[in-house]
């Protein structure tokens, strides 16, 4: 049945445009996701899994952007002010744009703020995805359910990862890319490959997707046509997009030997023990696996329901029926049992943690294919089913609404899971809560935040650094401004336990502590070895009286290092440009030089033939 002759695909433009269509697609999606934030306005911002993590990036951005750094790589306040290369590994994208909101709005209204853009980047991406088949009616009720699917509830209320919503809200536009180079040749490359960049430099394990579903669609349409020839556009534009975004690809790839990377897929975060409805994983990951996973059951259900009442039409569809019955069952499958040896073996797939991930692709089938239904199905019928499906969603939203954390609570909501281990789970919601609120504060006084394990370099213990807050059982040893320690070091007896005790008669002065550079004068009594406020990382180049000077790593916290002689020394630490970066950088650029010079010449021909027909 796949091989049976199909129409091509509506060549884009087909349809009628007027400015009317997508200004009311605009206004319906714009209040469905005012409609998503509004509890926001009452409760404050829902503090999700990462909501901590991306705010704490944000703000670290802002301040180096202060400092004249436009592209940071180091998180300045990282670890309590220690730092880590957070922002080698991840992508600029959420970051920039949190920084941005942030540089002009109070924080507490950035997190809104950026859920409310990037829901309506969804929306009109998803429109401009069903405008090429549909009226303009259905493609604005496509556009409305893909802001507002359930996983991008669970996403808003639950998950707060921003990045992944943002990345998720270009998949449409990756979609309607594929089938259009498919269709168009080599006319469309330059858009897709943008748009396959866009999705890398906004979200890495969304960007895997992306990238698997990228190669799928125009084998898809290989199948359908009986030949291979839609396959090198396809391929063409997501090497353009790899190259594209190899500013970041590459460092990150290259330079994750130098972190604990494998923590991100460690135990609890195995992609074999979070399939749908599982029971290998602890009590907190499996209750909330099972509140995605009912949402995925919902969504699946619906999505074949839809499919089976648009295939009766889906020769007026042409391919993207098909590609969108394939994506989906895709998705479907990864996220279940069956599929772990795929798991196993596909290269970077275990990185996304969670099999349900694929929700983000099953988004997209569930909210196109119930548009392509609407327009197989009665029109009163229709419109009734969508607003039955709009009021589930709306009550679904309720619920998460309901059984969210919201860090502007008196006390800190505790879902019934919770009751189990009562006084742990309070902690660690109290600390979480207060983190968010006092989080701007912390990093103004120096006192800076929590870091990543997947992000710590080798050999170092973060939960061992002087002055991490959550170490009881000795004082903290960080100022509140941002200067080193300074320290003598006895000969270690046993390296997991160095013997520290303060140094005397040290002097220092300070001209420059910031993110990339730290420059300083040291006048010491006798030789002394200075435990710097700052981690080991290669890309820091340390000198001493202008001479290249060597440092080591604490053997417990990975925390710097570096010995000097008696006398006056100025010593200067910077942040270099490693050679993956600045080779990341010119591919980029030759790549962008390409596919301009691509485009115009494409854009030549089609005004030399519009002149010719003329």
């Amino acid at each position: 049945m796949l091989s049976e002759p199909t129409p091509q695909a509506p060549v884009p433009g087909a349809q009628s445009r007027t400015a009317a269509p997508w200004r009311t697609a605009l206004l319906c999606v714009a209040l469905a996701a005012t409609a998503v934030i509004s509890p926001m306005w009452f409760r404050g911002d829902a503090s999700g899994h990462d909501f901590l993590f991306h705010l704490a990036s944000w703000m670290d951005v802002s301040r180096q952007w202060h400092e004249g750094v436009l592209y940071p790589r180091w998180a300045d306040w990282a670890n309590w002010g220690f730092g880590e290369p957070r922002f080698v590994f991840y992508p600029p994208a959420s970051w920039m744009l949190g920084a941005a909101l942030g540089s002009v709005l109070p924080w507490r209204m950035v997190p809104g703020a950026f859920i409310w853009l990037t829901l309506v980047t969804a929306g009109m991406s998803m429109w401009k995805l069903a405008r090429e088949w549909l009226p303009a009616p259905q493609a604005a009720a496509a556009a409305v359910l893909f802001a507002v699917n359930p996983y991008h509830l669970v996403i808003v209320y639950y998950r707060s990862d921003f990045s992944e919503l943002l990345a998720v809200a270009l998949l449409p536009l990756l979609v309607l890319g594929a089938l259009n180079t498919a269709s168009d040749g080599w006319r469309s490359v330059p858009l897709l490959a943008a748009v396959f960049a866009a999705i890398w430099l906004a979200n890495a394990p969304a960007a895997v997707i992306a990238t698997y579903s990228l190669g799928l669609v125009p084998l898809i349409v290989c199948v359908l046509r009986r030949s291979l020839r839609p396959l090198f556009p396809g391929a063409t534009a997501m090497v353009g997009g790899f190259g594209l975004a190899a500013f970041y690809i590459l460092p990150a790839a290259w330079e994750r030997r130098w972190v604990q990377i494998q923590t991100v897929v460690a135990e609890d975060f195995q992609p074999v023990r979070n399939f749908l409805f599982t029971r290998a994983n602890e009590p907190a990951f499996t209750l909330f696996n099972w509140k995605v996973s009912t949402a995925a059951l919902g969504m699946i259900l619906v999505a074949v329901i839809a499919a089976l009442i648009a295939a009766k039409k889906r020769r007026e569809f042409g391919e993207l029926w098909w590609t969108l019955v394939i994506l989906g069952a895709a998705s479907v499958f990864l996220m279940l049992p069956p599929s772990r040896i795929l798991w196993r073996h596909l290269p970077e797939l275990h990185f996304l943690q969670f099999p349900w991930r694929w929700l983000d692709v099953l988004g997209l089938v569930f909210a196109c294919m119930i548009a392509l239904a609407m327009s197989s199905a009665r029109k009163q019928i229709a419109w009734l089913t969508a607003l039955l499906l709009l009021t589930l969603i709306g009550e679904a939203a309720a619920l998460m609404v309901q059984d969210a954390w919201w860090d502007s609570q008196g006390a800190v909501y505790l879902s019934s899971w919770m009751s189990a281990r009562p006084g742990y789970i309070a902690r660690i919601e109290r600390k979480r809560r207060e983190q968010a609120l006092h989080l701007s504060g912390w990093i103004n006084s120096g006192r800076g935040y929590e870091g990543t394990d997947e992000y710590q370099p080798l050999g170092c213990d973060r939960s061992e650094l002087p002055g991490n807050p959550d170490d009881e059982t000795r004082p903290a040893r960080v100022s509140s401004i941002p200067a080193p320690l300074v320290e003598k070091l006895e000969p270690f007896s046993d390296p997991d336990d160095p013997k520290v005790v303060p140094a005397t008669g040290v002097r220092l002065h300070f001209y420059e502590w910031s993110a990339g550079r730290k420059d300083f004068t040291a006048q010491t009594p006798g030789p002394v070895t200075l435990a710097l406020r700052l981690l080991v990382y290669p890309a820091w180049i340390a000198t001493v009286d202008g001479k290249s000077a060597g440092y080591y790593p604490h053997p417990v916290t990975g925390q710097m290092l570096l010995p000097l002689a008696p006398g006056a020394h100025r010593v200067e630490l910077r942040f270099v440009r490693t050679w993956d970066r600045t080779a990341g950088g010119i591919i980029s650029a030759f790549t962008a030089a390409a596919l301009l010079v691509f485009a115009g010449i494409f854009r030549g021909r089609a005004g030399a033939t519009a002149a010719a027909g003329a």
